[in-house]
């Protein structure tokens, strides 16, 4: 008569998972199905319980890796992001460790530097710290 608990956990599982985004409960659905099967076989709600339990962990400890590698979630850059990677052009000079300014994608910027950068010199933006952008001369 066990058969009957797991079938109710089988579908309220699947709900759950179906209402949420994220891969939440399929583990345990497996597991709840792997019971289900035991139940015909074993009167034990102990040994199917147990069995709900390890199943579980064990198939989301062995497939979670690869849920993770396969199944990426698309991160869209920000206006922030994006500007990383792309060049500009110096428009106020810029010392060593002394904040200026660069033009990137049309925009005017604060950036920073380890290296003195000159006015019109192509330069590389490298990160974001702050509202400032950290920048090296092109070719380097």
């Amino acid at each position: 008569m066990n058969w009957i608990y797991w079938l109710i956990v089988i579908i309220i599982l699947t709900i759950v998972e179906a209402s949420t985004v994220n891969l939440v409960s399929i583990w345990f659905i497996a597991s709840a199905i792997v019971s289900l099967v035991l139940s015909f076989i074993y009167d034990s709600l102990f040994l199917e319980i147990g069995t709900f339990v390890i199943v579980g962990i064990i198939l989301m400890i062995l497939t979670k890796p690869l849920l993770d590698k396969y199944v990426k979630s698309k991160s869209v850059k920000t206006n922030l992001d994006r500007v990383i990677g792309m060049h500009g052009i110096c428009t106020e000079e810029i010392k060593k460790n002394v904040i200026g300014e660069v033009k990137v994608d049309g925009k005017r910027w604060s950036a920073i530097s380890t290296e003195k950068i000159n006015v019109n010199d192509e330069v590389l933006i490298e990160a974001i710290d702050g509202v400032k952008l950290k920048v090296r001369k092109e070719g380097k």
